[in-house]
């Protein structure tokens, strides 16, 4: 599985959020709280769902376990932030290099794809870990828990320093 490279420009995007844990999984409450009242975003660019995730900066994934707390985010990209809906609030995303993973099968299988990024690939690239969200879109082709399903998977990165010699 290899990536694709993308200099991202900053996006801006409207949602909601919710500190949570793997062990205290609630994607699917946010994700239900978000997606009846999407339709009140009046200047969404596009159809895609934006599902991000933002970690403590400095956290070391590789002690990531599933009691590590982060911030998960139901959003869509937006043109503007003229127009917030109540209980809603704006993100933006920074630009700068991002690894776009296409993952393609069920959400329930996705932990081996983000093992081999963050175990395999990301180690053996010239790149490393960059403190920005971390997300997911979701198009036209992603089905919930379908094995046919197929999103983006978005993982911020940077070229390594080398060390001096």
């Amino acid at each position: 599985m290899t990536p694709e490279i993308i200099n991202l420009a900053e996006k801006m995007l409207i949602g909601k959020r919710i500190k949570m844990c793997l062990s205290d999984d609630k994607t699917l409450e946010l994700w239900k709280s978000f997606m009846p009242r999407r339709k009140e975003i009046s200047n969404k660019l596009g159809s895609e769902l934006f599902s991000i995730q933002i970690f403590d900066n400095n956290l070391d994934f590789a002690k990531f376990n599933p009691q590590t707390v982060f911030e998960k985010w139901a959003a869509v990209e937006v043109s503007d932030f003229e127009s917030i809906p109540d209980e809603m609030e704006t993100r933006i995303i920074p630009g700068g290099l991002y690894a776009v993973f296409l993952y393609r099968g069920s959400s329930a299988a996705a932990g081996k794809t983000f093992q081999y990024i963050f175990e395999s690939w990301l180690p053996n690239s010239t790149y490393s870990l960059d403190e920005r969200p971390h997300f997911e879109i979701m198009g036209e082709k992603y089905k919930n828990n379908d094995p046919d399903s197929e999103e983006e998977i978005w993982i911020p990165i940077k070229l390594k320093v080398k060390a001096e010699e």
